[in-house]
Order: C-alpha cells, then sequence, then structure tokens
C-alpha cells in the first residue's frame, strides 16, 4: 500500500499555528515522522490561502523538501498557489490535488500539471455534485477526465483517479458504492490509471474512538477490490497493521484471519459472513458491526457498536 501522509493539513489545530508562525521546524518533525512511520509521499493542504498563497506555498515546499525526498502533494482548490509551490519543488515528482470535471478545473488544472511534470488526482465530481452510484462516477472517468488528459497529451498513466469516500455520518449510501467504483475503475481502460481515496474521509464526523475502526475495515474491504493507493494517517499503527496482515496474507491470528476473510470475499463479489465471525470475541464483534455499516446493511448511528 502507497500511503500519502495526511497530517499536514490546514484544518488541525498545530498546523495552523505552524503555519501563522512560520514554525519550519515543526512542519520538519512532521514531515520526517510521517515518513519514518510509513508514508511514500506527503500531503500538503493549506486551504485557498486566498491572500498569502504567493509566499505560503514555496515556504512549505522549500521547509519539507530540506528534510524529505518524499514526492509532495500539493493540495488546495488554489491553482496560483499550487502553481507557486510547484516552481520551487526540486525533488520526486510532484502531485496536485485536485482536478475534477467541473469544467473549469478540466481546463486549467492538466495544463498546470503538464507544465510542472506533475501528476494529478482527479475526483469524481461535476458541478451537479458527486454522483453516488459507481457506474456514475466511473462515467466522469471514461467521458470527461481521460479524454482530457489525451486531448492535451496528459500521460495517462500520471493521472490518479479518486473516486472520493464520504463519511457514514450522513453519506453512508455512497459507501458500498466507492467499492464498486475501485473494482470497475481498474478494467475501464489500458493501462487503467491508478486509484487513490482519502481513506479517513469515511469517519469524517465520527466519535474519535471509532474512527480508526471504520478507517481500517474499509481499508481491508477496499484492498479486496485491489486499492494499492491511500491518503490517510500513517501513524495509525492498528489501520498499518490491517495493511501488513493482507499484504502478507498473514493469518496467525483471530483478528487478522477476519481482516483477510473480509478482504477476500469482497474480492469475490460475495458479502462477509456472520458465519465468518467470532461474536463472542468483542474486538471481531465490533469488526462486524462496521462491515454491516460500511455495507449500508444497518443505519449508521454514533452508538451502532452498542446496538
Amino acid at each position: 500500500m502507497y500511503i500519502i501522509g495526511e497530517n499536514i493539513h490546514i484544518m488541525a489545530d498545530k498546523v495552523k499555528a505552524g503555519i501563522k508562525e512560520r514554525d519550519a521546524g515543526f512542519f520538519q518533525k512532521l514531515a520526517v515522522a510521517q515518513v519514518e512511520a510509513g508514508a511514500q509521499a506527503l500531503d500538503i493542504n493549506l486551504g485557498p490561502r486566498k491572500k498569502d498563497w504567493e509566499e505560503i506555498f514555496p515556504w512549505m515546499v522549500k521547509t519539507v523538501e530540506a528534510v524529505t525526498d518524499v514526492p509532495l502533494v500539493l493540495d488546495s482548490t488554489n491553482l496560483l498557489g499550487i502553481e507557486a509551490g510547484l516552481k520551487v519543488i526540486t525533488k520526486a515528482q510532484p502531485i496536485i490535488n485536485s482536478m475534477s470535471a467541473e469544467e473549469e478545473r478540466l481546463e486549467s488544472v492538466p495544463l498546470i500539471a503538464k507544465k510542472y511534470n506533475a501528476k494529478i488526482v482527479a475526483l469524481t465530481m461535476a458541478k451537479s455534485g458527486i454522483p453516488v452510484s459507481a457506474d456514475e462516477r466511473v462515467g466522469l472517468v471514461i467521458e470527461k477526465l481521460i479524454p482530457r488528459a489525451l486531448e492535451i497529451d496528459f500521460p495517462v498513466e500520471d493521472l490518479i483517479i479518486d473516486p472520493l469516500v464520504l463519511t457514514v455520518s450522513g453519506c453512508q449510501e455512497y459507501a458500498p458504492e466507492l467499492i464498486e467504483a475501485v473494482r470497475t475503475l481498474q478494467v475501464v481502460w489500458d493501462p487503467p490509471p491508478a486509484i487513490s481515496v482519502g481513506l479517513s474521509n469515511v469517519s469524517n464526523a465520527v466519535p474519535d474512538e471509532n474512527r480508526s475502526l471504520i478507517n481500517r475495515v474499509y481499508c481491508a474491504m477496499l484492498m479486496g477490490v485491489g486499492l494499492q493507493m491511500i491518503i490517510a494517517d500513517p501513524f495509525d499503527e492498528p489501520q498499518n497493521e490491517v495493511i501488513r496482515v493482507i499484504e502478507k496474507r498473514d493469518d496467525s491470528t483471530p483478528v487478522g484471519k477476519l481482516y483477510l476473510t473480509i478482504s477476500d470475499r469482497v474480492a469475490a463479489m460475495e458479502e462477509p459472513s456472520i458465519d465468518d465471525v467470532d461474536m463472542s470475541d468483542p474486538e471481531q464483534a465490533a469488526i462486524w458491526k462496521t462491515v454491516q455499516i460500511l455495507l449500508n446493511k444497518v443505519i449508521y448511528a454514533d452508538s451502532y457498536l452498542q446496538q
């Protein structure tokens, strides 16, 4: 699994403070720690930065590149800010996060990416919003996103499709459709574009104590349909253990065996079965309840584990 570290994000209070104070040491420690924890690229989400973008994007790129060699993912709606950051990147091939099928972004982002030899994260989102169904999301890829790349001779292998994970708290019906979108996207083009998702989005607005569980169960299911890239928290050790278990096919523990079975059943287009679960084991029972939420079989509530 290729993990893009998500922890330099403007929504975090420490990141906001670090930017305000121009605390290079804070960001350098955070960048190095993410890489040491397993991140193979770093997402840098600075928000739109409407007033100081011309200074802050290059400053952040230089700050992080001073201590790491991994690709940087410049994540913002401010394309001018992204371009300011791209101008000073000197190491690995950068990634722009993101483009969508909205006309303005579809027109402008690929041209900037091509100019600076950057990859693009392309969202399955149009002016009308994010489609619920897998087929509609895949349709945007083959009708809008890939054709635009081909139109300007942008390499499809530098296109990373993000079919958009949404939270189970309010958008539960999207969760199983996302799984099928990931499955289908791997066969719609030859060679297929890369696929990445913002894994922790699935647990946004969920109580903190449940977030890691929901993330790692969803990760196991998505790995079953071939997902190989995520924007996620590399410091989440239980999540990383699930990834290891599935990649190594380590069924040496009952919980590891359950995660493997869930992943394999999803891969085979089968629903996980309660017969696979020892419901007397609280950890396995929690995993099973989470699977039911993610398959939209049981209505999500913050107290779902107690039900």
